[in-house]
């Protein structure tokens, strides 16, 4: 096994392969791409005043600013209809304080 690896690199011993697994040593980059990125989203709630076409909304949140929300996948999932006049949470990023999320439809 060993002469079949130093022919197959030129003689030399591969420094990344170790003598257990023929799989290059984990880097400290695909670490770091493992670990999820916390998103610092901020949750609003509002009504639906209007419904606009492709899953988007015309909200008033809480403090009346108006935004344009669009349905969140598991909304989408779960056909959950959404209706005028519904009290809805709404993620938005802090980037964009216009656009959001829709995350859930309260009863």
């Amino acid at each position: 096994m060993n002469q079949l690896k130093k022919i197959q690199t030129g003689g030399k011993e591969d420094k990344n392969l170790s003598s257990s697994s023929q799989f290059p040593a984990e880097s400290s980059l695909t670490k770091k791409t493992k670990q999820k990125k916390q998103k610092k989203l901020v949750d609003m709630e509002g009504f639906v005043t209007h419904n606009l076409s492709n899953g988007k909304f015309r909200l008033k949140l809480e403090n009346g600013v108006e935004v344009i929300g669009h349905l969140s996948g598991k909304i989408r999932q779960n056909r959950i209809k959404i209706v005028v006049g519904d009290k809805v949470t709404v993620e938005l990023s802090p980037y964009d304080l216009t656009k959001g999320r829709i995350t859930y439809r309260h009863r």
